[in-house]
């Protein structure tokens, strides 16, 4: 959950945003080494004076062709490396269906015979205290801990978009078409997201909460909303 002030990530608790946070330092490393860079020349360019014996044409050429290569290697290798485990979903323990609807979201949860709820923000009238104003809602998304989840994301009316950062997920919800992403809670806890995607008027207050919980409590409430 990200607080005021926050000028980082919110903490990853699955392996990808893990992944995606490690790229992101990764790159200010390879930007800041850039700028460092370019300010050293450009310092040095209006603090020396200069003279054609100074600096050879062909050995500048060549410097300014190989060291742009290698940085974009430094920046493609590790980006695609995270783009493939992203869109792998390996033999999921458990499959999750989203239906993005003006403006709430609906689950199913097609491992179990009947499973299936709405989920609407509470209105800030009915917020219990201590609950976060325009993200709690009445029905959460319980899931079992460290267990690959399979989410599948469609829409019923206009575009949508579930996202969860601090789980590393979001994919587009489009009507007449089946998106599908992954992600492995790494610990227990709640984990607060939004629609991403601009819906209409009511954009801002379909938020998604996902519950990461041990394996008996997530078979206890399996069990309890399917009765």
């Amino acid at each position: 959950m990200a607080n005021h002030s926050q000028l980082g990530f919110q903490d990853a608790s699955s392996p990808i945003m893990e992944e995606l946070v490690e790229f992101h330092d990764h790159a200010l490393m390879v930007a800041l080494a850039i700028c460092s860079l370019v300010l050293y020349l450009l310092t040095f360019m209006l603090t020396e004076k200069l003279s054609s014996s100074t600096i050879n044409a062909q050995e500048i050429e060549l410097v300014w062709t190989i060291l742009p290569a290698i940085v974009l290697i430094m920046l493609a290798l590790p980006s695609l490396q995270i783009l493939y485990m992203m869109d792998e979903v390996n033999e999921p323990d458990l499959t999750l269906k989203a239906i993005g609807h003006q403006w709430y979201w609906t689950y199913e949860y097609t491992d179990f015979k009947d499973l299936t709820f709405d989920s609407y923000m509470i209105p800030t009238a009915d917020l219990p205290l201590g609950h976060f104003r325009l993200l709690e809602v009445d029905h959460r998304v319980i899931v079992p801990m460290e267990s690959p989840i399979r989410v599948i994301v469609t829409a019923d009316d206009v575009l949508h978009s579930w996202a969860v950062p601090s789980l590393g997920v979001k994919t587009d919800a489009i009507p007449g078409r089946l998106n599908q992403t992954s992600f492995v809670a790494t610990r227990p806890g709640v984990f607060y997201g939004q629609c991403s995607e601009i819906c209409g008027a009511n954009h801002s207050f379909m938020p998604i909460v996902v519950e990461s919980a041990p394996l008996t409590y997530f078979e206890n409430w399996s069990s309890l909303i399917s009765s």
